[in-house]
């Protein structure tokens, strides 16, 4: 049984899932700083768009090295405005920043595409057909990434994308295939902002815009294993009723990012606990029945696996607005980075997994609210 660094005991495999969401990732790179400080290192990662990046950074470095490429990635995504200066009123500084980054692009991210400007009708072609190129995401990756590593699959890696063509989500895994650095930016492709990506003749966009939370690759798994699975949201799915246009904005973001996931979860629950029913009415079939092909095949529909789910949400800052994915200012880096670290060092100090539970129960949810509530 695996153990963190004081000796606790795991129930299973951990597994470390990270949301869509832009800038807001940093706050999944403090996730990941208070797990690994706690001697905790994902056995599986599974990320989409920018959560998509952060596991490549983790899964494509030795243990030793991880932390401090999540630092040089997200140092090198600042975004200083060069005309702002100490003295701006902070929502001033908030609109330089905003505007910096929609007209010039991040360096080591994306640039313009200014052909993209010239007509809605402008022939770019498919793999050129977005408002910024992500050339220098590639090369971003290509130099803090070592994908021999990430083929190591340990941690296992999957990332999911969008299929242009059929609208299918796509999950390209390391246990099964390959990854490269195309894998990564196409999970990332957020269109019309980034064009998509050509992977084995066919393109794919930011798997987000299917599915921005991608646990059901975990609880759709085969084989399943008993498993500790950190899902890390950026985006609430719950929030007040919005009173102004920025509000409107902000919260319909929210609501399509947040991909549904408490319903999501309610399901699996269910589901999980008819498989649990399922195996212990098995165990009371006497042998002889148990050993038919007709009851094998139904008592193949069981499962005994118990999944452990810590869901940590990111806060929302001060001024927060609809433009917070692409908030790369220092200060919004930094406060989230620290609040994942934070949010996930109390969780650590409560480990919610330990003890017993209902035996029918197959996925077990641990918001991070409650925890934090019951520590005070």
């Amino acid at each position: 049984m695996k153990t963190d660094k004081s000796g606790k005991n795991l129930p299973g495999q951990v597994v470390l899932v990270l949301q869509g969401g832009g800038a807001l990732g940093s706050y999944q790179a403090g996730v990941y700083q208070a797990l690994h400080e706690a001697g905790i290192e994902p056995d599986w990662i599974i990320g989409t768009s920018i959560g998509a990046i952060n596991a490549s950074l983790i899964a494509g470095n030795l243990p030793k090295d991880r932390l401090n490429k999540l630092q040089e990635f997200w140092k090198r995504m600042e975004q200083r405005p060069a005309w702002a200066f100490p003295g701006f009123l902070p929502s001033v500084a908030d609109q330089a920043a905003y505007w910096t980054t929609v007209s010039n692009g991040i360096p080591g991210f994306f640039r313009p595409n200014f052909l993209a400007h010239a007509s809605p009708d402008y022939p770019l072609g498919p793999d050129d057909a977005g408002y910024y190129s992500t050339k220098p995401l590639e090369e971003t990756l290509l130099d803090l990434v070592d994908f021999s590593l990430v083929n190591q699959c340990s941690p296992r890696l999957t990332v999911g994308a969008a299929h242009v063509r059929t609208s299918q989500m796509k999950y390209f895994d390391s246990r099964d295939s390959d990854l490269n650095v195309k894998h990564i930016m196409a999970s990332g492709a957020l269109p019309p902002a980034f064009p998509a990506v050509r992977i084995d003749g066919e393109l794919y966009w930011d798997g987000g815009i299917l599915s921005n939370t991608p646990t059901e690759a975990v609880f759709d798994d085969n084989p399943r294993k008993n498993s500790l699975i950190f899902a890390v949201h950026m985006w609430n799915p719950i929030g007040a009723e919005p009173r102004t246009m920025a509000e409107v904005l902000n919260r319909h973001k929210d609501i399509q990012y947040s991909s549904r996931i408490a319903s999501h979860i309610a399901r699996q629950q269910q589901a999980h606990r008819l498989r649990h029913v399922i195996t212990q009415l098995a165990a009371r079939l006497p042998e002889s029945e148990r050993n038919s092909e007709a009851v094998r095949e139904l008592t193949g529909y069981g499962c005994p696996t118990q999944m452990h789910v810590v869901r940590l949400l990111a806060p929302q800052l001060d001024r927060e607005n609809h433009t917070k994915d692409i908030d790369f200012s220092p200060s919004g880096i930094h406060q989230r980075w620290e609040a994942g670290y934070s949010h996930t060092k109390a969780v650590l100090n409560r480990s919610p997994w330990s003890g017993e539970f209902d035996p029918l129960s197959g996925v077990i949810l641990h918001e991070q609210q409650s925890i934090m509530m019951a520590a005070e």
